[in-house]
């Protein structure tokens, strides 16, 4: 029995938030590259959740996991240790080549704790006066939702009417690596980027810009954090984008991909002095 799409699409409009305007398609269904409406109709799915989906819908050995862990342990408190997060940890510092990892569900949420651990690093390890922290971004970029990140988008849509926002960025056009360094002051702690923007329309940057911009961050002493939420796992051809040059980040964010399409999942990766910054009750 086939459902009518638009009587649902009707009683959906009725009782959700108008914050997307999607396709007049229904789902109900996937699997691998193919996800199916409620007519029976197959489609080719090209959108893939912005790179949640990397994996294919319903990946048998994924879900297989997901399953098998649902029925041991589902959610339990950061009060406790479970046997499980090590291993994931690990494996997250060892593609980066970074030391110490902090999951996070969303990626807003590792964008928010790549800010924090940044200007905590420039209060108490390069003792930026209080409250004078500065990070650097790009243009057209996109972190997330979150006000404090819409606060430094160059999107109207994102920063309409959800002001006031917070201080401390400076917006730099992206791919320009002078006009970082000469944005840099003795209070800038970091500079947050995408290796390739993907809202902004799969900006890809020149090529030598982002070895161009992680020396000039280890020149002045800022942490070059890059957001591979979009991009990274494998899906430019390298594990991270930032692999096609031969940079070493500070700090890396992931997200989407990373959960497998099953689960939100993300997380921020850094250096051992950065991550140290947090202690028991700073950050959760």
């Amino acid at each position: 029995m086939t459902v009518d799409q638009q009587s649902l699409i009707a009683e959906f409009s009725n009782v959700s938030a108008q914050n997307y305007n999607p396709l007049p398609v229904v789902l109900t269904k996937g699997k691998g590259v193919w996800v199916w409406d409620t007519q029976g109709n197959r489609y080719l799915d090209f959108m893939s959740a912005y790179s949640a989906v990397s994996h294919g819908h319903c990946h048998p050995k994924i879900v297989r996991a997901l399953k098998e862990q649902a029925n041991k342990l589902c959610v339990v408190s950061r009060a406790f240790y479970n046997d499980n997060l090590t291993d994931f940890l690990k494996k997250l510092c060892q593609i980066s080549n970074l030391d110490r990892a902090i999951p996070m569900n969303t990626g807003a949420e590792a964008v928010e704790t790549a800010i924090k651990a940044a200007r905590r690093w420039g209060y108490q390890v390069k003792e930026v006066p209080p409250n004078k922290a500065e990070i650097i971004v790009a243009e057209n970029n996109f972190h997330g939702r979150t006000t404090t990140i819409v606060g430094f988008s160059t999107d109207n849509k994102s920063r309409k009417d959800f002001g006031p926002f917070a201080p401390g960025f400076q917006i730099v056009p992206f791919g320009d690596s002078q006009a970082i360094a000469e944005a840099i002051t003795p209070n800038t702690c970091a500079v947050l980027l995408e290796p390739i923007q993907g809202e902004a329309g799969i900006i890809i940057p020149p090529k030598g810009w982002l070895t161009e911009v992680a020396s000039i961050c280890k020149q002045n002493n800022v942490l070059l954090i890059l957001d591979e939420i979009q991009s990274g796992l494998g899906r430019t051809g390298k594990m991270f984008a930032y692999m096609h040059e031969s940079v070493q980040t500070d700090g890396l964010i992931l997200g989407k991909a990373l959960g497998g399409g099953v689960l939100p999942v993300s997380a921020f990766i850094a250096r051992k002095n950065i991550m140290d910054v947090f202690t028991p009750g700073s950050h959760g």
